[in-house]
């Protein structure tokens, strides 16, 4: 066997055994799952309801500061916040302290149906971790602030 074909298959890559991959697939399943909850009765979609999340939790954001804290495509976080706004479940507005930054923020519909999804969510993660005993929930817990702490992947991102 060649030494290309030797290096080649130790450097291969088993999706199935692969962090980020592991951790998207979940991250997929887990939201798909919460979406199928709510998106034919509320008629919103996910990256909806995840820029209404963001909004319920810290209104008067800008389009750009949400898609940083969702870690969505600013694209998919424009398309988003256009449905949103076209059906009257977010307004824009001036931010208080930069008349010149428009800021978003849920409506008082928004705010209705963000009080009507939050019980959904809650429950469906409830499901989710009580499969875990109390000490694997206090681990990931200290495991997912570990991994999503600046130094953990910023590194990679300035190595582009």
């Amino acid at each position: 066997m060649a030494d290309h074909d030797m290096n080649d298959r130790h450097a291969a890559l088993t999706l199935a055994s692969f962090l980020p991959y592991r951790l998207s697939v979940l991250s997929n399943r887990v939201s798909r799952a919460i979406a199928d909850r709510y998106e034919a009765r509320f008629q919103i979609s996910l990256p909806e309801w995840r820029v209404m999340a963001v909004l319920g939790d810290t209104p008067d954001l800008s389009a750009a500061d949400v898609a940083e804290r969702t870690a969505m495509d600013k694209v998919a976080v424009s398309r988003a916040v256009a449905r949103l706004l076209q059906s009257g479940r977010l307004i824009r507005h001036f931010a208080a302290d930069d008349r010149r930054r428009s800021v978003l923020s849920l409506s008082a519909e928004g705010y209705a149906v963000y009080r009507r999804i939050v019980p959904l969510a809650l429950a469906y993660e409830q499901e989710i971790l009580a499969k875990l005993s109390m000490d694997e929930r206090e681990t990931l817990d200290r495991l997912l602030d570990k991994l999503a702490a600046p130094d953990a992947v910023d590194h990679m991102e300035k190595e582009k």
